[in-house]
């Protein structure tokens, strides 16, 4: 199984409370793309040519999960 992935398929989206202004410190933020199956891929927003991760969809909903619960 290959772990590599088209990035010129993912589809990048920022928090809707990264911003100027919200309180988070700017436009730092972490984007992921949702239209890749199986995996959900994380890179830095202040370097989109940079490395992405790869996390399993599971993972990724076990990760968010457990913020909301913080």
């Amino acid at each position: 199984m290959s772990t590599e992935r088209d990035a010129s398929a993912m589809i990048w989206r920022k928090s809707s409370y990264s911003g100027p202004g919200n309180g988070t410190g700017g436009d730092d933020c972490l984007e992921v793309a949702d239209n890749i199956p199986g995996v959900v891929p994380v890179r830095d927003s202040k370097a989109p040519g940079g490395p992405v991760l790869l996390i399993p969809t599971r993972a990724w909903a076990d990760f968010v999960a457990a913020l909301k619960r913080a």
